[in-house]
């Protein structure tokens, strides 16, 4: 009889577990069932795999055998989970873990799109800052990831739109009236009007006075929504992208000064150690 993954699946639990009675328990088996598929793989082997029928001591080559059916388990789980996301990636659900701006802009459209040839795949949307985006890819947590990233920063996947950054400001505030006064451009000087509220995207604008309100700031939140209600309430004012403008919402403003003007980029970022399956795909070759 050949040796079977199911023979060293039991005597890896025996051998953890310590004896027949805990691994049955661990496998949903009858302790009589495990000692025949271990007397099985021993017949097969040729020599005893236990110093005694406790089964609580490995002989010397048990020892070496285990390390074998570790990693021959180990790399099976791994397969079979493997299969089970792609399965589900084929007919079941796609995952997609965006910043907010992406939500409002780029992904309604791509959304639309794509249920137009796949109606049956359900689409899990997660509305995350880009170092969350990124945490969700790295744990399997989501199929595609779509942040926000300078365009000075080194490569990260694939550059799908880009916009300016600019200052959101409350009506009727500091920065509103300087901006109705003022004939000239705008300029990032504006935000020392008011308190600044930090966010991610504050440390890329490359200007003496946002650094200097940055290291003074007291308040920072990384959920736009959450900044947005700050801003409104005349907590001060933020930073945010372009793309954000369709969610700003009454009661709040925006402005894109050039001094400097500055980029971000959106990127769509996946699992390097992963393939996605064929919806994942599709989606991705959508948006892109």
């Amino acid at each position: 009889m050949a040796i079977k993954l199911e023979m060293l699946r039991a005597f890896r639990v025996v051998a953890e577990q310590g004896s027949l009675a805990e691994a049955a328990g661990v496998l949903g088996r009858t302790p009589s069932a495990v000692s025949m598929t271990l007397a099985q793989l021993e017949a097969n082997i040729g020599a005893p795999l236990f110093e005694t029928d406790r089964k609580n001591r490995l002989t010397k080559l048990g020892e070496l055998i285990l390390a074998e059916a570790v990693r021959a388990t180990d790399v099976f789980d791994s397969s079979t989970g493997t299969i089970r996301r792609l399965t589900t990636s084929i007919a079941g659900t796609v995952r997609i873990a965006a910043v907010p701006s992406v939500i409002a802009t780029l992904l309604p459209g791509a959304i639309a799109r794509f249920r137009e040839s796949h109606p049956e795949v359900r689409l899990e949307i997660s509305d995350l800052d880009s170092d969350s985006v990124r945490q969700r890819i790295r744990f399997d947590q989501a199929d595609i990831g779509i942040l926000t990233a300078s365009v000075d920063e080194p490569g990260e996947g694939v550059t799908i739109a880009s916009d300016c950054l600019g200052i959101v400001y409350r009506e009727g505030g500091r920065i509103a009236r300087a901006l109705a006064e003022s004939e000239g451009p705008a300029s990032w000087s504006l935000m020392r009007l008011e308190p600044l509220i930090a966010n991610p995207l504050c440390a890329m604008v490359a200007h003496d006075d946002i650094a200097g309100l940055l290291d003074g700031c007291n308040l920072e939140a990384r959920n736009t929504t959450a900044l947005l209600s700050f801003v409104r309430e005349g907590l001060g004012a933020t930073i945010l992208p372009e793309g954000a403008v369709p969610i700003i919402g009454g009661g709040t403003g925006f402005v894109s000064p050039a001094d400097p003007k500055t980029l971000r980029e959106l990127r769509m970022i996946c699992s390097s150690d992963r393939k996605l399956g064929p919806a994942a795909l599709e989606f991705w070759n959508t948006l892109l």
